[in-house]
């Protein structure tokens, strides 16, 4: 590890302050940043994205693909607790903790709402950033891409009569352009850039010239990471000074749920011996949201002004730094999960039948 990824944690802490500070000096900045956006999706934080993910894209080899299909079991798992856990587990924390312990310390006009924005956060499963996290842990990615794009297929069906089966209600207004748009910037666009930039590399110098040029673009990821985390911390830093304890007390159903549903995932793909190199991604995409659909759905459903709006907003405020102890997690636990019965008892007979 560099020296840079050595400390990101410490550059993660110090972006997030850099982030309310700046967002509480200067709001009329970000307000502009912010505005800049098509269908709720900020353009500037898709251009961030991208920075992030293409490098990680470029490693992908298409015709590879076809081999995703070993990975049946973690596949398996991540559909599991992505749509038949994750949004039913949040329903019944947010019930827990907002709707009962912390409702004397809330606003009694917004417990519905508040419990409207944790549910919409868990009914969709991350797109973009689950690349970075897979990157991070060295993740096998083309299961990551394959089990990103099935997600994605599936949220298209399944979103809202998720959300309409939870919040009880008989139609639930999907933000169809929303949804389009974040597919189309955050996976359609930067695979196809990164699979011509890769065929080009592979054309001009072989796999030493595209080994170099990911050595070259590994630096830019992070930074955009970091700067991601600016801009997040900046849109909210002046409802993060004006409402710390309800920001607060709505990051503990979200921090519960993405450590429960971390570990089930992991757990359950140790139990049926798939290989570490994809249980980290499985459990990472199934603790990960696409908050830019759950922010999106939470407006146009309750209002800007909202308590889903916000807990939708809480949702994004963490996501990074919480991801980022889950990469730390699966990473040291690596030694323990590959000492798993079913793992050495599944790659013994794989390396006898190879």
């Amino acid at each position: 590890m560099t020296l840079f990824e050595r400390y990101l944690t410490l550059w993660v802490a110090l972006c997030i302050a850099a982030g309310v500070a700046l967002g509480h000096l200067i709001p009329g900045l970000f307000h502009a940043i912010g505005a800049a956006e098509i269908a709720k999706v900020n353009l500037p934080m898709a251009v961030l994205i991208w920075l992030m993910i293409i490098p990680m894209l470029l490693k992908i080899d298409f015709a590879a693909l076809a081999q995703v299909g070993r990975h049946w079991r973690g596949i398996s798992v991540t559909l599991l607790v992505n749509w038949a856990v994750k949004p039913f587990s949040m329903a019944l924390l947010g019930w827990l903790f907002v709707g009962w312990l912390f409702r004397p310390l809330l606003p009694a006009d917004q417990i519905d709402s508040y419990i409207a924005g944790l549910i919409l956060l868990a009914a969709a499963p991350c797109t973009a950033m689950v690349f970075v996290w897979s990157n991070l842990i060295k993740g096998e990615p083309h299961f990551t891409l394959s089990q990103v794009a099935l997600n994605d297929v599936i949220m298209v069906v399944a979103f809202a009569p998720i959300v309409g089966l939870l919040l009880g209600l008989s139609a639930i207004t999907v933000p169809w352009n929303t949804l389009v748009l974040s597919v189309g910037l955050y996976i359609v666009v930067p695979v196809v850039i990164a699979q011509l930039w890769r065929r080009r590399v592979m054309a001009r110098g072989g796999q030493a010239a595209l080994a170099g040029l990911l050595k070259r673009l590994g630096p830019l990821s992070l930074v955009a990471l970091l700067a991601t985390l600016v801009l997040l911390f900046g849109f909210q830093g002046e409802q993060i000074i004006a409402q710390p304890l309800i920001i607060a007390l709505l990051a503990v159903p979200i921090l519960i749920q993405v450590y429960f549903n971390a570990g089930l995932a992991y757990i359950l793909n140790r139990m049926s011996g798939e290989e570490h190199c994809v249980a980290g991604p499985s459990a990472l995409i199934g603790a990960s949201n696409f908050f830019e659909l759950a922010v999106a759905a939470a407006i146009s459903l309750f209002g800007f002004q909202s308590g889903a709006a916000l807990a939708t907003v809480v949702g994004v405020l963490i996501e990074v730094p919480v991801m980022l102890s889950v990469v730390w997690i699966v990473q040291r636990s690596k030694g323990w999960y590959e000492r798993g019965g079913a793992v050495r008892s599944l790659s013994a007979r794989e390396g006898h039948a190879r």
